[in-house]
């Protein structure tokens, strides 16, 4: 696996969740329409629908705190 790919995935044995509304991933690998941002050191992955929601947050980098 390389550099590029290596972030989106996470442990084997859990899904990945959308850190704003909690819906899962089908398994341990984030879908290609789904957002990874790192806060306080900590990667957090948005749905496809969260990230259009807060897509002006996000690209403003807004801490997530604000909306």
């Amino acid at each position: 696996m390389d550099e590029e790919t290596r972030h989106l995935t996470g442990p084997a044995d859990e899904r990945l969740m959308c850190a704003s509304c909690g819906r899962s991933a089908d398994d341990a690998t984030a879908p290609a329409t789904w957002v990874c941002s790192v806060e306080s050191g900590r990667r957090q992955y948005l749905c496809d629908v969260c990230a259009r929601t807060h897509l002006r947050a996000i690209e403003g980098r807004l801490d997530s705190d604000w909306w």
